[in-house]
């Protein structure tokens, strides 16, 4: 394979499972303690797949949402894909998210618990070419906490950067 057809975007490749990330929420990291995990699918429009592959979309005011029985992704933005012409999709519309019903009933029942909440983490395509979303169950962290991170991140910086002077 030719140096020109690598990725060297760390952000592009998954190395664990061969996919490849679209868009990823990291304010979601900052602001949530993430308690639980879920891929689910998510159901789109054309335009919308195509502007996908082009890696267009802002996760940063999305959040998830357990309405008539269903999980909905609200308030994500996926710009007009431009050689759609008078196909295109709506940018901000709500978009269904698709899981069993056992992960449903279980993801619901944490959503109404007191401070939870559902938080898109994730955009990507899978290794089967299939646009996925990962969710996650999140506790909504207080200031110290924040802080508390922000120095654990920084302390573990300066010490990865000491080991890399000596080495």
């Amino acid at each position: 394979m030719s140096k020109s057809k690598k990725s060297k975007n760390k952000k592009d490749k998954a190395p664990d499972d061969g996919s490849r990330t679209i868009a990823q929420n990291r304010r979601a990291n900052h602001k949530f303690e993430i308690l639980e995990k879920l891929e689910c699918g998510i159901v789109l429009q054309g335009s919308e797949v195509k502007s996908l592959r082009d890696g267009k979309i802002s996760l940063e005011e999305a959040y998830v949402r357990v309405r008539d029985g269903e999980l909905w992704l609200v308030g994500a933005d996926i710009p007009e894909y431009a050689q759609a012409n008078i196909w295109n999709h709506n940018p901000k519309r709500p978009r269904k998210l698709l899981v069993h019903a056992k992960q449903f009933r279980k993801l619901s029942d944490r959503a109404h618990e007191k401070g939870l909440t559902l938080v898109p983490l994730r955009i990507y395509i899978n290794a089967r070419g299939i646009i996925k979303l990962l969710i996650g169950v999140g506790k909504g962290k207080k200031l110290h906490d924040k802080r508390e991170d922000l120095k654990r991140a920084e302390t573990k910086k300066r010490i990865d950067k000491m080991m890399r002077g000596r080495g």
